[in-house]
């Protein structure tokens, strides 16, 4: 009787064996051949229909989808691949937004989150995230109070440290401080305006700063002269640009410059001159910056405003039109005028394309930008963390709430949000 127990028990080990050490390497090697077989049919589907489909993921799943086969690697990383997902993804999520928020209290910490409105939800129905910031950014000592963008899915944050990120991808890069404007010349800055662009001839992002002058021996400003200074990212460097290239004297308006205006690979800044023909009178026009060719050019506007001291005005992009806009308000009649330059490279196309009727919700509230052709943005008063969106089209008008954590400062900024494949890792 013990024999036979010991028989069976011997026998048991011997299939606990083989089950615990044969059989994973059988059911591995099935799997190992079912991966080939899916690997094969992958590679077997027609790119055009791969593409597609990869192309409606998420800019971080899509770069672990590189794993798959080898014929998605060669298809993800190829750069034709990259600008067709980039303007293919974010044509299906056009809508969602980019803020950040500073609060009202000691602390300077900025927080940066991404918004996904539902246009036909009669609900107004928002999903928020935060964005992830990397360890060394998170401090009650490191804040932003602009955000500059989008550039093929790449921002600018202005405050402290200056920091070019892609969201979509969790990459951020400090810019390196600019020293190039030196107080023991005589000369300081107090005021400045930066935007970017992208160079497809060296394939470069360049940030483009334009820094007023002050004489430190009177503190008075210089009026109408600037310096200009480039960085460029596959340098991390700045540099500072002839003092000839700016068509001085020349002078930014601060409230009609924020909204990021950026087409044909050129920044422009909404400015004017002092019309020396008449007393007291200001003769606006609009400074470009061609970040391929890296000059300046200014570009006559006709007379839209009716007083610069009665009416807004502010630059905007209309990026499937390839050209720049003037949004205009009349403290008076507070209505929007909304005008285009037909012909970009012909300042004397600028034409009035419609009027939009006063808008109750945004009267006296900052203008944030344009969604698409026909979509605006307003953020709602102090009062309310909240923005508006009126769709010309529709002639619907709709809040999108943001947060419900107190209240913000004046840093509130809200831009367009877009998934990209670009990254700012470079070989140096």
């Amino acid at each position: 009787m013990l024999s036979f127990f010991i028989f069976y028990f011997l026998l048991f080990l011997a299939i606990n064996k083989i089950l615990y050490t044969k059989l994973p390497l059988f059911l591995k090697l099935q799997r190992t051949k079912r991966d080939m077989v899916i690997r094969r049919s992958m590679d077997n589907l027609p790119q055009e229909l791969v593409s597609n489909i990869l192309s409606r993921l998420p800019s971080r799943e899509l770069l672990k989808s590189k794993c798959v086969c080898k014929s998605w690697y060669n298809l993800i990383t190829n750069p034709y691949f990259t600008t067709n997902y980039y303007s293919f993804h974010n044509k299906i999520h056009s809508h969602n937004l980019l803020v950040i928020q500073r609060p009202l209290i000691s602390s300077l910490k900025t927080n940066i989150s991404l918004l996904s409105p539902t246009l036909n939800d009669p609900k107004n129905h928002v999903s928020s995230s935060l964005i992830n910031l990397p360890k060394e950014y998170i401090s009650d000592h490191k804040y932003w109070s602009e955000i500059i963008g989008p550039c093929n899915g790449i921002y600018v944050l202005q405050g402290n440290p200056n920091v070019m990120m892609n969201p979509s991808l969790g990459q951020f890069k400090t810019l390196p401080e600019s020293h190039l404007i030196d107080s023991s010349n005589g000369i300081y800055s107090l005021t400045d305006y930066a935007s970017f662009g992208f160079d497809p001839k060296t394939n470069d992002y360049k940030v483009i700063v334009l820094k007023d002058v002050w004489l430190k021996e009177t503190d008075e400003r210089q009026k109408g002269y600037w310096t200009s200074e480039l960085y460029s990212l596959n340098s991390n460097s700045w540099r500072k640009l002839d003092s000839k290239a700016l068509p001085l004297p020349i002078e930014i308006r601060s409230s009609s410059s924020q909204v990021y205006t950026y087409v044909n690979h050129c920044c422009h800044w909404w400015s004017f001159v002092n019309d020396e023909n008449s007393l007291g009178t200001k003769q606006d026009f609009v400074l470009s910056f061609d970040m391929v060719n890296e000059v300046f050019r200014k570009i006559k506007v006709p007379r839209i405003c009716e007083s610069s001291n009665e009416t807004f005005a502010t630059l905007v992009p209309f990026e499937e039109s390839c050209t720049i806009g003037v949004i205009v308000r009349g403290n008076v009649k507070k209505h929007f005028d909304v005008w285009m330059m037909k012909d970009y490279w012909n300042e004397g196309s600028w034409i009035k394309q419609y009027s939009i009727d006063p808008i109750e919700l945004v009267i006296n509230h900052r203008f944030m930008g344009v969604i698409g052709s026909n979509n605006f943005l307003w953020k709602c008063s102090d009062d309310d963390d909240g923005l508006v969106l009126h769709e010309h089209e529709s002639q619907k008008t709709r809040g999108i709430k943001v947060n419900d954590n107190g209240k913000y400062d004046d840093s509130f900024r809200a831009v367009v949000y877009k998934e990209s494949l670009v990254s700012l890792q470079r070989g140096n």
